[in-house]
C-alpha cells in the first residue's frame, strides 16, 4: 500500500498542471502513528540565527555570541527547539565566515570559546539545542593548512587542490588548468606566486579548496566535527555539499572543461557552464554517510540524544534524496527541502504562484522523498531573499501557516516570524562578496545582503540590534512598525500567529497525521491532518488576490463532518471559534484558517 501510494504521488508530482473543472489532490500517509518512532528532530522546530545580524552586545554595529545568550528566552518563549548558528569560527570575512581561518576557534567580534561555552551552557538551561554551520569544502587562504600547503610542507603537500596549469602555445602565457567558474564570477583557478601553481577555489578567490581524495584531510574534518561535538554541539548544517569532490584528472593529469549551459552570455557567471565535474559528484554522497556515522558514533560512545545532520544542496531532487541513505547506509537526516525557494518562479518573485502551483511544490519533495524519512520546509535563508518579499507580504502568514502545518521538520531564518522583509542596499553598503566581484551596473543580481540586514527587535535606534552609531549592514527603516516587541504586544500579528501556528503544531495530529493536499481551484490551496482518535485539521488558502465562493473543499479532501476555526489570519473576515461548512466556503483575498474536527 505504502509502495502504491509512493508511486501515486509521484505520478501526481509529475504531472501536475492546474485543471479548474477537476482539483489535484495528493495524499501522503504517515508510517506509523506511534510517538516511540519520533526522534527529538523529527518533530522539531529549527531556527536559524545569521549572528552578525542577530544581537550585538558590545555595541560595535556587529552581532556576537553574548547577544545571542542575551535573546535565548525569546528563542524559548517562540517554541525554538534547536537553533543552528551560521558559521562563528576565527575568520578574516572575506565570506562573512564561510572563509575559515582556524576551525578549532571563535572569530574575536564573535566572542571568545567561554562565550561559547556558555551559550551552550544557557542553550541547555532552557531545554534548546544549538547546531553549528559546518563549512567542509574549502578554507580560508590564511588558515594555517593552506600556510603549509603553499610551502609543501610534509603532509601537506595535496591538502588543496593544486595544477600547474599549462603555457599557450601561441601566447606563451600561462593559463588555468580547465575552464571552470566560481560560484562568486570568474575563474575557479587562481596562480599562487610562491607554490609555482593554480589552486582551485570554487567560492572567493580567498577559499581555496580543500581535496577530498586526501585522507589527511578526511580526517582531519572529522576531528572537527568531534571537537565541536565535545563542547557540547546536538549537530551540524553542512554548508555547499555538492562542491565537495571533483572529476578526477585523466591519464596525463588534465581536468575536463564544462560544457556551455546556455543559461546565460555572460561568461564570468557560474551559470555560464553546467557543472558536471565539480559538483553532485557521487563520493560526496558518501561523504556525507561517512559523516553520519561519526556522529552515530559518538552517540553510542558518550550518550545523550541524536546529533543530527542537515545538509545544504540546491542540486535536483534526484541527487538531494541520496543524502538520506539508502537501505543499507543512514545519511543526513535532514537534507534541506529548498523547494519553496526553487520551485515556482524561482527565488526572486513568487507573488502571482497559484493553488496549483503550491501544490506542486509540495509534491516535488513528498513524491520523492524516500519511505521511512522525515520532510522538511525551508522557505528562506540568509542566501534567499526574505519570504515576504518573493511571495509577497500579504501571504507571510499564509507561508508560516503551510510551513508549519505540512508534516515534517519546520526551519524558520531569523526574522520570517515577524514578517521581515528585504531592503535594497546601495552598491555603496553592499558587502556580500557574491556581489562586490560583480559590479555597480548588475550587482542586485547576485546580491544577498537584502536578506541580511539586522533584527528588529523594537523600535528603538537601530531596531534595537545596537548601540553603535552604525551597523555593519543598514536596517530597515521598516522596524518602526515591524519589530519583535511591537508584535508582542500588539493583538494580532505575525508574531502572535507563528507562535500560535507552534503551539498547534505540537498536536498529535499534526507531529504524526496523515496529510492530503489539494489545489481547490486558481485560488485555493487545502491540506488536511488526521490521525485516528484524535481532531482532524484543515488549512484553507486564498492564495490570490480576488475573493472566491462557493468553494468545496470537504469532497476534495474528504473531510467529513463539522468544523471550527482554530486560527486565522488578519485577512480572513471570520473568528476563531466560528463554525464553517468545508462544502461551500467563501475567502477573500489572501485570507487563511485552519479549521478543527467537532
Amino acid at each position: 500500500m505504502a509502495h502504491l501510494l509512493k508511486l501515486l504521488v509521484t505520478l501526481l508530482c509529475l504531472g501536475l498542471r492546474y485543471d479548474p473543472s477537476q482539483a489535484a489532490a495528493i495524499e501522503l500517509e504517515s508510517a506509523s502513528s506511534s510517538e516511540a518512532t519520533r526522534d527529538w528532530w523529527q518533530v522539531a522546530q529549527f531556527y536559524q540565527i545569521y549572528p552578525r545580524s542577530f544581537k550585538d552586545s558590545d555595541g560595535d554595529g556587529i552581532g556576537d555570541l553574548q547577544g545571542i545568550i542575551s535573546k535565548l528566552d525569546y528563542l524559548k518563549d517562540l517554541g525554538v527547539t534547536a537553533t543552528w548558528l551560521s558559521p562563528i569560527y576565527t575568520s578574516p570575512m572575506a565570506d562573512f565566515g564561510y572563509d575559515i581561518a582556524d576551525f578549532f576557534d571563535i572569530q574575536a567580534e564573535y566572542g571568545t570559546l567561554k562565550d561559547f561555552d556558555e551559550l551552550i551552557a544557557a542553550a541547555n538551561e532552557r531545554g534548546l539545542k544549538i547546531i553549528l554551520d559546518f563549512v567542509p569544502n574549502h578554507s580560508s587562504d590564511e588558515n594555517v593548512w593552506f600556510q603549509k600547503s603553499v610551502r609543501r610542507e610534509k603532509g601537506y603537500e595535496d591538502y588543496y587542490m593544486w595544477h600547474d596549469g599549462y603555457v599557450n602555445a601561441t601566447t606563451g602565457q600561462r593559463e588555468p588548468p580547465s575552464n571552470w567558474l566560481q560560484a562568486f564570477r570568474g575563474s575557479a583557478w587562481e596562480w599562487n606566486e610562491q607554490r609555482g601553481q593554480y589552486y582551485l577555489h570554487q567560492f572567493a578567490v580567498k577559499q581555496p579548496d580543500l581535496n577530498y581524495r586526501n585522507p589527511a584531510v578526511v580526517a582531519q574534518m572529522k576531528r572537527v566535527l568531534t571537537y565541536w561535538l565535545d563542547r557540547g554541539v546536538a549537530g551540524f548544517r553542512i554548508d555547499a555539499v555538492p562542491w565537495c569532490f571533483e572529476v578526477l584528472p585523466d591519464a596525463e593529469g588534465r581536468y575536463p572543461d564544462e560544457p556551455l549551459s546556455g543559461y546565460t552570455d555572460d561568461p564570468d557567471d557560474s551559470s555560464y557552464l553546467k557543472h558536471i565535474y565539480t559538483q553532485d559528484l557521487i563520493e560526496t554522497v558518501d561523504m556525507v554517510y561517512q559523516w553520519r556515522q561519526l556522529l552515530d558514533d559518538y552517540k553510542r560512545i558518550h550518550g545523550g540524544d541524536t546529533r543530527v545532520l542537515m545538509v545544504e544542496t540546491y542540486s535536483a531532487l534526484d541527487y538531494v534524496m541520496k543524502f538520506y541513505g539508502n537501505h543499507t547506509t543512514k545519511g543526513a537526516q535532514i537534507p534541506f527541502n529548498f523547494q519553496f525557494i526553487v520551485g515556482g518562479e524561482g527565488n526572486k518573485n513568487n507573488t502571482q504562484l497559484n493553488a496549483a502551483g503550491f501544490l506542486k511544490i509540495i509534491n516535488s519533495w513528498l513524491g520523492q522523498m524516500p519511505a521511512g524519512q522525515t520532510a522538511n520546509w525551508v522557505m528562506g535563508n540568509h542566501d534567499q531573499r526574505r519570504v515576504g518579499s518573493r511571495y509577497g507580504e500579504n501571504r507571510i502568514d499564509i507561508m508560516n501557516m503551510l510551513q508549519m502545518f505540512l508534516p515534517g521538520v519546520s526551519i524558520t531564518y531569523q526574522g520570517e516570524e515577524l514578517g521581515m522583509t528585504d531592503l535594497d542596499i546601495s552598491w555603496e553598503d553592499t558587502r556580500d562578496p557574491a556581489a562586490c566581484n560583480s559590479n555597480a551596473n548588475i550587482y542586485e543580481q547576485f546580491t544577498r545582503d537584502p536578506a541580511r540586514t539586522p533584527m528588529q527587535w523594537s523600535s528603538e535606534a537601530n531596531a534595537g540590534f545596537s548601540t553603535n552609531s552604525t551597523t555593519w549592514l543598514p536596517i530597515n527603516p521598516n522596524y518602526v512598525t515591524v519589530n519583535a516587541a511591537a508584535e508582542a504586544a500588539a493583538n494580532t500579528s505575525h508574531l502572535k500567529l507563528y507562535k500560535l501556528l507552534v503551539e498547534l503544531r505540537k498536536t498529535k495530529t499534526l507531529q504524526y497525521g496523515n496529510t492530503r493536499c489539494a489545489a481547490v481551484n486558481e485560488n485555493v490551496l487545502a491540506v488536511k491532518r488526521s490521525l485516528s482518535g484524535q481532531p482532524t485539521y484543515v488549512l484553507v488558502a486564498n492564495l490570490l488576490d480576488t475573493s472566491v465562493s462557493g468553494v468545496d473543499v470537504a469532497s476534495v479532501l474528504y473531510a467529513s463532518g463539522s468544523y471550527k476555526i482554530k486560527l486565522l489570519n488578519p485577512q480572513a473576515t471570520a473568528a476563531v471559534g466560528d463554525s464553517v461548512a468545508l462544502n461551500n466556503l467563501s475567502l477573500p483575498p489572501y485570507a487563511a484558517l485552519i479549521v478543527e474536527s467537532v
